[in-house]
């Protein structure tokens, strides 16, 4: 059985009517790509320091469709919303 994928991501949303547009274009490659979101936005404490003001983990099946969702033609049209209306810090990762 192969381990989960996980994007985590610690957004700074300058932007909000545009980052609206990029969690609209999102949703057909989330969808595709058997997306799950135990945290999408929602209440944070940054005890050291600024981590943005969104802070989004999105779960797959595996690492390898973790990767597929982010290089699909789906998601890189998406992905030119969020770029213009925010800066931070993205990974994907393989966990358990």
């Amino acid at each position: 059985m192969s381990k989960k994928g996980y994007w985590m991501a610690m957004i700074d949303v300058r932007d909000p009517e545009g980052y609206k547009q990029y969690i609209e274009a999102n949703a057909a490659a989330f969808a595709k790509y058997g997306a799950k979101f135990p945290v999408r936005a929602g209440r944070y404490a940054n005890p050291e320091g600024p981590t943005g003001n969104r802070h989004v983990l999105v779960e797959f099946e595996s690492y390898d469709r973790a990767i597929e969702c982010y290089e699909s033609p789906e998601y890189r049209e998406a992905l030119k919303y969020r770029l213009a209306a925010s800066t931070g810090h993205f990974v994907i990762v393989e966990g358990a």
